[in-house]
């Protein structure tokens, strides 16, 4: 019996080490309640430990951007203390970094703000990358929803999808 632990533990040890990557990646399984599959949206962490200092990665597919976009809305929950630095806030459409004309971040209200200088068509890959992120002091799953704002459009904010984030 002792034999079988030692080989099943120094098994797990040498997977653990191939396995682990640098990067924490998103959409593990949801078993109970959650965001429904459709609406969630898929994302990748620097680090995904609490209390560090972390970038985050989050994607919204093509197949979502059925509008151009004017404004991005993030909100997120209220157990979540982590701080951001909105002067490292960037979007990239298609793998390409545009300018943004502002990005806002009211701790407040638990929202972040991005204006792009120039609206994103519709049917574009986009990613929202926000560097220098305190992560909060303990971790846990946090739904960050994003809402975009359209020309032409209604004045309210229109759902996309939410990242849920797991933090360690």
């Amino acid at each position: 019996m002792k034999r079988i632990l030692s080989v099943l533990a120094v098994t797990a040890l040498c997977l653990g080490g191939a396995i682990a990557p640098s990067w924490s990646q998103t959409s593990g399984w949801t078993i109970f309640g959650g965001v429904e599959r459709k609406y969630e949206l898929k994302y990748r962490l620097q680090r995904g430990k609490a209390d560090t200092w972390d970038r985050y990665w989050l994607k919204i597919p093509a197949k979502k951007v059925n509008w151009a976009v004017l404004q991005f809305q993030i909100t997120y929950p209220d157990y979540f203390d982590g701080e951001f630095d909105s002067n490292e806030i960037e979007v990239k459409v298609d793998d390409e970094t545009i300018e943004i004309q502002d990005a806002l971040w009211d701790p407040e209200n638990r929202l972040i703000e991005i204006y792009p200088l120039e609206p994103i068509p519709a049917n574009k890959d986009i990613e929202i990358v926000l560097s220098d992120v305190q992560n909060p002091r303990f971790g846990g799953m946090f739904n960050f929803n994003c809402r975009i704002v359209t020309p032409g459009g209604p004045p309210l904010p229109q759902y996309l999808g939410t990242w849920v984030l797991a933090i360690d």
